[in-house]
């Protein structure tokens, strides 16, 4: 799978572009502001029906503009598919796939998949539980449906849950039944999402520690803890058990939604003890061993993106990097750079196609293809 061509109209910074793509690299490069996170900000987009960077749709359009339209032309399996995507203040957005609209956008989610690193991924490690919930939660949803219809219902049920428990705080009383109602829905999903992780882990632990072989020279162990508060335990007599914990507290103390990860080096916790040269392979590990993950159970490369590459590695583990997503078990892959020159330092060396667009002011200044393909 790859993407042919993308076009913007009032996204962010970038007036109107149109930019026929290199099915292996493509990288944009300029300075701070001159727009190339922004380009694979709407690759994300057609991809997960949002921003990476803002979630906020209005917070998307061209400052002073009243609606922004993203576009791309994709090849899938020999087939092209057209995506559009856009959305006008006032109104409800709206995403087309081959001319027909989305009843739901969850619908749309794992179509095209694609796995991002950016500086933000810091918070994996460094961030609370709930990135870590996000990261593993993306990488599911992109294969299976079910559990992301699952955790949208979970999520919408412990809203309501934690709601009615404020409610009895404020009325100094207390509905059983009522806090019944939603225990229900959340056992009836959580144990569903809990199973799915489980399982997710157990496979997708060795992959881990693949890449981050290859990326640490074989010299750590590392390991990825799954914790939750329903190992060995029934979700339903938790609830029960914890009710006057979560009166006190108002909000619910166990669940799905408080599960998390352990991410270990040599036994001791990364956040605490991993060098930031460990921190940073044990991101990019493990988005390469989602990129593998997701592309096993799809049967088709996702797309890679790759934002301020420079920024989380020295240009040898980035050489190293580039020539092992040049391979043929990786697709279509999107890197950006504030120096042009060295991007083509890089591909110079490198036998893949690729394409360097150079831009300023959310325009393109230049265009170079290295390694064309015939």
């Amino acid at each position: 799978m790859h993407c042919r061509q993308l076009s913007v109209i009032q996204f962010k910074n970038l007036e109107e572009l149109k930019v026929n793509l290199s099915p292996k690299f493509n990288c944009f490069a300029g300075q701070n502001g001159a727009g190339k996170t922004n380009l694979l900000d709407a690759i994300y987009y057609l991809s997960f029906c949002k921003s990476f960077t803002n979630p906020v749709d209005t917070q998307n359009i061209q400052f002073d503009k009243e609606f922004f339209v993203v576009q791309g032309l994709y090849q899938v399996n020999g087939q092209d598919d057209t995506l559009y995507c856009g959305f006008k203040r006032g109104q409800r957005k709206v995403f087309k796939r081959n001319k027909k609209e989305y009843e739901r956008l969850s619908d749309h989610i794992g179509l095209y998949p694609l796995v991002l690193l950016s500086p933000a991924d810091t918070r994996l490690i460094l961030g609370g539980s709930e990135e870590r919930r996000k990261f593993v939660d993306g990488v599911i949803a992109q294969y299976n449906r079910e559990y992301l219809y699952k955790l949208i219902t979970y999520n919408k049920a412990l809203q309501q849950r934690n709601a009615l428990l404020k409610i009895f705080a404020e009325k100094r009383r207390f509905d059983r039944e009522s806090l019944d109602i939603w225990d229900e829905q959340l056992v009836a999903n959580g144990a569903y999402i809990y199973k799915e992780r489980s399982a997710f882990f157990e496979s997708f632990l060795p992959v881990f520690r693949r890449y981050y072989a290859f990326l640490s020279g074989q010299k750590e162990d590392t390991d990825i803890l799954y914790d939750s508060t329903l190992h060995g335990a029934d979700f339903q007599q938790l609830l029960q058990e914890s009710v006057e914990k979560d009166r006190i507290a108002q909000y619910s103390t166990v669940g799905i939604h408080k599960d998390d990860l352990s991410f270990l080096i040599h036994n001791e916790p990364v956040k605490r003890f991993g060098s930031q040269g460990q921190q940073k392979s044990f991101i990019i590990a493990l988005k390469l061993a989602q990129y593998a993950f997701t592309k096993n159970i799809k049967g088709y490369n996702p797309i890679l993106l790759f934002d301020d590459i420079f920024d989380k590695l020295d240009a040898q583990r980035v050489s190293q990097l580039m020539q092992l997503v040049s391979k043929e078990d990786f697709g279509q892959v999107f890197v950006t750079d504030t120096h042009p020159e060295r991007l083509e330092e890089l591909f110079m060396s490198i036998d893949s196609e690729c394409r360097i667009f150079v831009m300023e002011k959310g325009r393109f200044a230049n265009v170079k293809t290295l390694n064309e393909a015939s």
